[in-house]
């Protein structure tokens, strides 16, 4: 069994499963056909890819079709093409697995394993609320996010709280678009900061230093 997407889209069911409201005008401007035309919606595909997040022990989080994504935006009244949809939702899921796995490296060797996997219990968009560590970095001159998601992990009981600063960017030809992540514990208990200081410190704190995520773009 499998259900919904993990990312906050609004409202939490199977149809409603693209990116977050404010975020949908970002990924149309940025894959819209320059010279749009009457859009076949009729060649959106309706299947749906199953994630590699676990939901339940036995469940799944399903990304939504491009059916769903073209719905989805076009209530929102951001004027998707179809022809753009088969850019949009692959990239859409690979951003998201690209997050569960910056989380599977902070987890490693802190217990997960023992009661089946880690599971992401639910997820909220805060396109609209700036993280301390984002507001750092734009004050240093590195770009804003674009995005900013909540995930909440369940480690065998214990909850984590992971904040995912989504940051966009361009290559030199300006039509290759990069998206850069930076994942790391929220800083909610001592477990989140301990997760931290070991990550910054290394040796000093613990096995498990690493780096979070992926440096902003300038």
């Amino acid at each position: 069994m499998s259900d919904k997407c993990p990312v906050d889209h609004g409202q939490h069911s199977g149809d409603n499963c693209p990116v977050g409201p404010s975020t949908r005008s970002t990924w149309s401007s940025l894959f819209s056909t320059k010279n749009p035309s009457q859009s076949n919606q009729s060649s959106l595909s309706i299947d749906r890819e199953v994630s590699s997040i676990p939901r339940t022990p036995d469940a799944k989080w399903v990304y939504p079709s491009e059916a769903q994504f073209f719905a989805a935006m076009a209530r929102k009244n951001h004027n998707p093409q179809a022809s753009d949809m088969k850019t949009i939702v692959p990239i859409h899921n690979a951003v998201n697995e690209r997050a569960w796995s910056e989380i599977l490296k902070w987890e490693a060797g802190r217990g997960g394993n023992k009661c089946g996997g880690l599971k992401l219990m639910s997820f909220k968009g805060r396109p609209g609320d700036i993280s301390p560590r984002a507001r750092l970095m734009t004050f240093l001159g590195y770009s804003a996010p674009f995005d900013r998601h909540d995930w909440i992990v369940d480690r065998c009981g214990t909850k984590i709280r992971y904040v995912i600063d989504f940051y966009t960017g361009r290559g030199s030809d300006s039509s290759n678009v990069s998206f850069y992540l930076d994942v790391r514990p929220a800083l909610d208990d001592w477990e989140g900061v301990k997760m931290r200081l070991e990550s910054a410190f290394g040796g000093l704190f613990g096995p498990h230093a690493r780096e979070s995520g992926i440096a902003p773009p300038t």
